[in-house]
């Protein structure tokens, strides 16, 4: 189905990819996973043939129906669900041939077309298409608006919904989490188990991949290593082979120091001279066993705050939202130190807005709040790496946040968050999505928070990132409130979940499952059933 031989791919003049080899057969759902530069993104071109191998070759799909979301939408006058429609090419181009069939009055063609449409489901092809928008939290009125009327992140949906409109024989997607709160991502991992071809995702969300995923392609060193099961059992089997390789690695080390003893000792000697180069060819033609090279990149910890007050942050019946537009009303809610907190609710339900009115970046519009006047917020926004100064470099960033900091305290703690080397001085206008995601998250720890306010915090990190701040925030002696469509980040993190929902925030009595479940049921229009009780104060 999918095949690589021998596969070299080269971005500028550094290899990403060199001798590959691997298959992948029809029916896989395969997760392509490794760390962000590893050539993930590039891998995918050279499937879809818009990349050409610099050695070696790649298996064309030239005979298959191949579906990938695209990366970018124009702002189309068409409505978001004929958008998702034009997904079904064949449905599209028979609808096409079904009107200059009509306009002839050729019978025949039309009920040849007819029976080809019922076949493909067609006349059921706008329900399905509507049923995709709703599993991406699309309501049925956004169904209805045009495309230009959404922001970019809500057109990357729509892409993904046009992807998963056409009935294909391979899906390719990157990222397709990247874009989605966590009822859409609970959605997709349903929708992705149930596809009957072959799948290629990149994804760096250990759980969607543990649920989509058959097999697991891992690129590291310019490899490219196929594992048979999901992401979990690629870390079992990895740990396995890497402790099996270091052994081999010590073993052959200790043989490669006794063979260089004796040609160092006898290679001028006339009488040991043939011995010598005996083992000088020995050496020569041993098949080197690589060493292990497992650390992560990343180590950073956030620093003990200054002061821990209790309560950090009290609402009592606070009415959130913007201008005249009640969000959220009768909030009372309580934040105090150690406290792990989940939020949870649909698309537009007000988490963001809950966040915000924590955080003091937008007032309350009612009732009393009350803020320690200790507090010290760290807030990473999902439009936090939108706002950082792209002129400008991580070391003249760090140093607006601390003027007095030596230059070498700054690159060493941004060393932790693998910014190394002259990197640090370059502007951070051409890093990736990834680099700035990092960097914006490396300012929110500098700065010494008690509340840890993350909206959305995963985006573009990879899973050694992901990892490294799973662990930061297990050993953060203040407060965390988070946002996130990454179960894992949710599950490992936090000890209790507030819900939003019909404008109110209320403790859920359950952990993810339970959330999935609840959500069920809901009607299409989100209509609640009643999921717990009033939030702590």
């Amino acid at each position: 189905m999918i095949s690589a031989s021998r596969l070299t791919l080269r971005r500028g003049p550094r290899a990403l990819l060199e001798d590959a080899n691997f298959s992948i057969h029809g029916g896989w759902h395969v997760g392509l996973i490794g760390r962000n530069g590893t050539g993930k993104s590039t891998l995918f071109a050279a499937v879809l043939g818009q990349l050409a191998p610099d050695k070696g070759e790649m298996s064309s799909l030239k005979h298959l129906d191949v579906a990938t979301a695209a990366q970018e939408t124009p702002a189309l006058p068409d409505l978001a669900i004929d958008f998702a429609l034009d997904g079904d090419v064949e449905l599209r181009d028979l609808e096409r041939r079904l009107e200059k069939a009509e306009a002839a009055e050729d019978i025949d063609t039309i009920c040849a077309i007819h029976e080809r449409l019922a076949i493909i489901g067609g006349y059921s092809a706008r329900a399905r298409a509507a049923s995709l928008l709703h599993g991406l939290s699309f309501s049925q009125e956004a169904q209805q608006r045009p495309v230009s009327s959404f922001s970019g992140g809500w057109r990357m949906r729509l892409n993904l919904a046009r992807a998963l409109m056409r009935r294909s024989d391979v899906l390719l997607l990157d990222e397709p989490t990247n874009h989605l709160d966590l009822d859409a991502v609970i959605w997709l991992q349903g929708w992705l188990k149930q596809y009957p071809g072959t799948l290629m995702v990149i994804s760096h969300d250990r759980e969607f991949l543990d649920d989509v995923t058959t097999h697991t392609l891992h690129l590291e060193n310019q490899k490219a290593t196929l594992y048979t099961g999901n992401y979990s059992q690629f870390e079992r089997q990895r740990a396995e082979r890497m402790t099996l390789q270091a052994g081999a690695y010590a073993k052959q080390q200790k043989q490669v120091a006794h063979l260089q003893k004796f040609i160092n000792r006898f290679r001028a000697s006339a009488a040991k001279a043939t011995q010598a180069q005996s083992r000088i060819k020995a050496l020569e033609r041993m098949e080197m066993v690589s060493a292990v090279h497992a650390d992560s990149e990343f180590s950073f910890e956030f620093p003990e705050p200054d002061r821990l007050p209790s309560p950090l942050v009290r609402f009592d019946d606070v009415t959130a939202g913007y201008g005249e537009a009640v969000i959220l009303d009768k909030l009372r809610v309580l934040v105090a130190p150690g406290e792990r907190i989940g939020l949870l609710g649909q698309n537009g339900a007000g988490k963001s807005t809950l966040v915000q009115t924590i955080a003091g970046a937008i007032p309350a519009l009612g009732g009393e709040l009350m803020r320690d006047p200790h507090l010290r917020v760290g807030y990473f926004a999902q439009h936090t790496t939108e706002e950082l100064d792209a002129d400008a470099s991580p070391i003249v960033l760090f140093r607006r946040i601390d003027p007095r900091a030596t230059e070498q305290s700054l690159r060493t703690f941004l060393g932790g968050f693998n910014f190394k080397g002259d990197r640090v001085y370059e502007p951070v206008g051409p890093f990736s999505g990834g680099e700035k995601a990092r960097l914006a998250l490396a300012m929110v720890v500098y700065q010494s928070p008690n509340l840890l306010l993350l909206d959305e915090p995963t985006n573009h990190l990879d899973l050694d990132m992901r990892h490294a701040l799973e662990h930061a925030m297990m050993s953060f002696a203040g407060a965390v409130l988070v946002v996130s469509h990454d179960r894992h980040l949710l599950t490992s993190t936090c000890e209790k979940f507030w819900l939003i929902a019909d404008g109110r925030c209320v403790d859920f009595d359950g952990d993810l499952d339970d959330y999935a479940k609840w959500l069920n049921t809901r009607d299409l229009n989100g209509a609640a059933k009643k999921p717990g009780k009033r939030a702590a104060v």
